[in-house]
């Protein structure tokens, strides 16, 4: 996917190894638009050695939508796509570790994350203490 005269960073190696789960997840928690969003993301990525902030701030917004950070507001299509996963599905936890791992790449190369967030309250999520 990648075959620039650079050295690919941690983030570059895995946007490479999991671009279609990620392509996936964006889909299945946010529809076409962050589809096209993903896509982007590794198109820019596919042909520089260091992200814009353009793309930093998309990689940030990803992290966001798989970890949940837009079902909240329940008039946005995020959250209606959050409401038809059934949280025993295996594809919540790779949608977990997927999180976890990009936040890792991204801390990596220097991408300041957000604070995350309190999920104290995880009943109120997914139904189960």
């Amino acid at each position: 996917m990648f075959d620039k005269p650079f050295a690919p960073t941690t983030l570059h190696e895995f946007l490479q190894e999991h671009h279609e789960p990620l392509q996936n997840a964006a889909l299945l928690l946010g529809g076409r638009p962050w589809l096209r969003r993903m896509q982007r993301i590794l198109d820019d990525f596919a042909m520089k050695s260091i992200a814009s902030h353009r793309t930093r701030d998309e990689l940030v917004k990803l992290h966001g939508l798989l970890t949940l950070e837009y079902i909240h507001d329940f008039d946005t299509p995020e959250a209606v796509y959050f409401a038809d996963l059934d949280p025993h599905d295996s594809i919540v936890e790779e949608i977990c570790l997927l999180a976890d791992e990009l936040s890792a790449a991204l801390v990596s190369v220097g991408i300041d994350m957000p604070d995350p967030l309190d999920f104290a309250d995880d009943e109120a999520i997914w139904g189960y203490a």
